[in-house]
């Protein structure tokens, strides 16, 4: 009975009901018919007091849900980075995978989201992570980007992180002929002088 009040109130973000589920014995790992524990379903919609009380409470950020997300991967797609310290406390595996294999770094670097970049690089996450595409976060930086100044900022961070800027992809195609190929000169530039 609390375990489905558990996963609602997670997923709601009611805290107070989450903690009540959680006090009277809700098993912090139920899942939903997706297989996502109230941890990813917090995560996910960024309710960061719900994901604090399961992380106090041990709630694993490392549980896969049937896509293959955790509530760690899921931070990299949103870009929290309130959520991402809210999960650190748990001890999240950095090398865990999603379904295209890459780290929660990659989908960062995708979507543009610097601030998340910025504060994830400072755990030590694996710069140069190539998934099962062939890209790293620099390659999906340039490929998925638009050159614009967010994904500009996320170059240079990857670069001062000790991104390999002669990386290439599965194709032999590196990062700064992706972004010549594109239009995308500042971008260009910054790995150029890299």
């Amino acid at each position: 009975m609390f375990n489905g009040q558990l996963l609602t109130a997670a997923a709601s973000g009611d805290a107070a009901a989450v903690r009540e589920a959680v006090t009277e014995g809700a098993d912090l790992e139920a899942r939903d018919s997706q297989r996502r524990t109230a941890l990813l379903l917090a995560s996910a919609a960024d309710h960061v007091e719900v994901a604090e009380i399961l992380v106090a409470a041990g709630a694993d950020p490392n549980a896969l849900d049937a896509q293959h997300d955790t509530p760690w991967l899921v931070t990299g797609v949103t870009g929290s980075v309130a959520m991402m310290r809210a999960l650190l406390p748990a001890h999240p595996d950095l090398t865990i995978r999603n379904r295209y294999g890459g780290i929660s770094l990659i989908p960062a670097c995708e979507r543009g989201h610097v601030d998340y970049v910025r504060e994830v690089l400072k755990t030590g996450i694996a710069v140069d992570h190539v998934n099962d595409l062939g890209w790293t976060g620099l390659l999906e930086a340039v490929i998925l980007g638009d050159g614009s100044r967010p994904y500009q900022e996320i170059v240079r961070l990857l670069l001062a992180a000790g991104a390999d800027p002669d990386l290439a992809d599965a194709n032999g195609v590196t990062a700064l002929r992706h972004a010549e190929e594109k239009g995308q000169r500042e971008v260009a530039e910054i790995l150029r002088r890299a």
